[in-house]
């Protein structure tokens, strides 16, 4: 039996993968935290988050308040047996530049909701700064790396599987951090939802599976100012 699962990217998630593209530093920052993939033919689950201000705790898990009215909607994909991580985040309300000890400031982290934990999995931080929303779309696969050593002197990646996040996903938790909120500007739970029609953001022109991995294209599509938002379809054995 077919089934199939559809996804919407708005032009502005098209414009974040464009600059993750174009930008030397990101895309350096990406190869070292996974490695650049394409999307794989089929996943083993997706998670969504909803990332708000008053999530945000600090290292001893006290409560450290995000900026007020940002929100965060990350989307996951993962195939955690080829250790592939596909991701779709967008941020809203959020100024200023990204600031983490971290490869980039945008993180899955090991971690209860109220409790702080180590960031396992680092992504390229949503794009354009001084604009909005900011998106960062793409897919990595493991070995991963973060950049923070733990207190076993380890990478917090070093190791890690996504089957971990498969096996308790409320054991893990998204945010993003900037200059002016180090702690996290939003921050939120993962959600296991199911693979068959997960969908995000708003209608419109269709696009062919063939075309999803090819960011540079949708990418250019959104610097010539597309406004109208992709409706992908991928089709899928079950």
């Amino acid at each position: 039996m077919m089934t199939q699962r559809r996804r919407t990217i708005g032009a502005g998630a098209t414009l974040g993968a464009a600059v993750l593209l174009l930008s030397p530093t990101m895309a350096q920052a990406s190869t070292e935290a996974g490695t650049e993939v394409e999307w794989p033919e089929e996943f083993t689950s997706a998670y969504t988050v909803m990332a708000t201000p008053d999530e945000v705790i600090n290292s001893d898990g006290e409560v450290s308040p995000g900026e007020e009215g940002a929100t965060g909607d990350f989307m996951f994909w993962i195939n955690s047996e080829e250790e592939v991580i596909c991701y779709e985040i967008t941020l809203e309300g959020v100024t200023g530049g990204y600031e983490s000890p971290a490869l980039t400031a945008t993180h899955i982290h090991e971690a209860a909701a109220g409790e702080p934990g180590p960031p396992r999995l680092a992504f390229p931080d949503p794009a354009p700064i001084g604009d909005e929303p900011r998106t960062s779309t793409g897919c990595m696969a493991g070995p991963f790396m973060t950049g923070v050593e733990g207190d076993d002197d380890a990478d917090t990646g070093e190791g890690f599987s996504l089957a971990e996040i498969e096996a308790d996903p409320a054991g893990f938790t998204a945010d993003s951090h900037t200059e002016e909120f180090a702690d996290g500007v939003v921050r939120g739970q993962l959600m296991q939802v199911p693979l068959d029609g997960v969908e995000t953001g708003g209608g419109g022109m269709q696009q062919s599976s063939s075309q999803i991995g090819v960011f540079a294209g949708a990418g250019v599509l959104a610097l010539a100012g597309a406004s109208a938002f992709m409706l992908i379809r991928r089709n899928q054995n079950a």
